[in-house]
């Protein structure tokens, strides 16, 4: 079991009021469960709230967690304040423990590693036990990186990738790079995503070596509200704010229907001074939220019946970049499905920075179909959602 120190503040809740708050927690990691946050018992309040001992996890004889004590989380809402000295007010948001982790993580996810070949690169394991499905937009990004660090001083402009088989975040991640071009301006790769011996995706990525401007247009960005007019949305990433217009993104079958298109603001609190990083991390979120625009004007359809009653899942996505992009400055999501029939949806997206400039573009194919007989369980997916 792996014991740290948690960086944030930490809430229960039970039977409506606070319970236990401290800056001081620990939080414990088992492989093959989820995290779990120890209290300092002196930050627990016990008084008056009878039952709540019951929700109490019996002590682990540890050193570490000695005079510290665990909520059962299916009867004990614990929370966390998503907070570091210096935020503003309003960049304060909290999060619903056990998250899958922190931002922090997530590049560390994305950074993968290079075998001496140069060509052949491992993106470490990190699971959330609740569903432990890569998502294919991570693999996406994790091989722009890749192709990033193989071709050093060119940048990806456009990468695709099929997602073919299920990958289990509990495991590691190879990326076998081939050089399809080389030349002065523009290289081309080709890349296959292995576990194991299975072949879970593929694709391909142009790169260049940056030009000057000969001529210039773009799309305007779309009129929306500014981030921090958008409700915050809880997606279990410490680090990371999203905050979605008109709060249009939703796995509630009941919620009101609205158009095919969801906008999302998005941006990481810190991130390295790495290229690379950055556009491997925007194109991590590509995946989240279009099979959502396709669902939104479709009363009682939503993404809570994935892997129960429907197939849900990311087939392929396209991605171009029109030049360095930060993550850690927000970035506005544009998702517009354009399609949706047959057992498929096709969506087409934009990224824009806060001042309406057009940084990326996307297209996200999907399939939503029924769920096949006897199929269950997390893995029946390609893609998480």
């Amino acid at each position: 079991m792996k014991i740290e120190r948690y960086p944030y503040q930490a809430s229960a809740w039970w039977d409506g009021r606070i319970v236990a708050q401290s800056d001081q927690c620990l939080c414990a990691e088992a492989p093959g469960a989820l995290p779990v946050l120890y209290f300092p018992l002196a930050d627990i309040v016990f008084g008056g709230a009878d039952g709540l001992s019951g929700c109490v996890l019996p002590a682990e004889p540890l050193p570490e967690l000695a005079d510290h004590a665990a909520f059962d989380q299916d009867q004990v809402r614990v929370e966390v304040r998503d907070e570091v000295e210096g935020d503003a007010v309003h960049d304060v948001t909290v999060k619903r423990f056990p998250t899958w982790g922190d931002a922090a993580h997530l590049v560390d996810v994305m950074d993968v590693r290079p075998a001496d070949d140069g060509l052949t690169f491992f993106g470490i394991a990190r699971s959330d036990e609740r569903r432990p499905v890569v998502e294919g937009s991570q693999m996406l990004g994790q091989a722009i990186v890749a192709a990033s660090r193989h071709a050093a001083g060119r940048r990806v402009v456009s990468a695709n990738v099929m997602l073919l088989r299920a990958a289990d975040a509990r495991q590691p991640l190879q990326f076998e790079l081939q050089e399809l071009s080389s030349g002065r301006t523009f290289a081309a790769l080709f890349v296959q995503v292995h576990q194991g011996e299975r072949l879970c995706a593929a694709g391909t990525l142009l790169l260049d070596t940056p030009s000057g401007d000969v001529i210039r247009h773009a799309v305007d960005a779309p009129d929306v509200p500014g981030p921090y007019e958008c409700p915050p949305y809880d997606m279990g990433v410490t680090g990371r704010d999203i905050r979605v217009v008109d709060g249009g993104y939703s796995n509630d079958a009941d919620e009101p229907t609205g158009p095919p298109t969801v906008d999302a603001w998005v941006r990481f609190r810190q991130v390295p001074d790495d290229p690379a990083l950055h556009a491997g991390l925007l194109a991590q979120f590509t995946g989240h939220m279009s099979i959502a625009a396709a669902l939104r004007p479709h009363h009682g359809i939503s993404q809570d019946q994935a892997h129960r009653t429907l197939s849900m899942a990311i087939n392929s996505i396209n991605l171009s970049l029109y030049g360095p992009v930060k993550v850690d400055d927000w970035l506005l999501y544009h998702h517009h499905s354009t399609f949706a029939g047959a057992g498929t949806t096709h969506a087409e997206n934009r990224v824009y920075d806060l001042a309406g400039a057009l940084v990326a573009s996307f297209t996200v194919d999907a399939m939503v179909r029924p769920l096949p007989s006897g199929a269950k369980g997390p893995m029946d997916a390609r893609t998480a959602l």
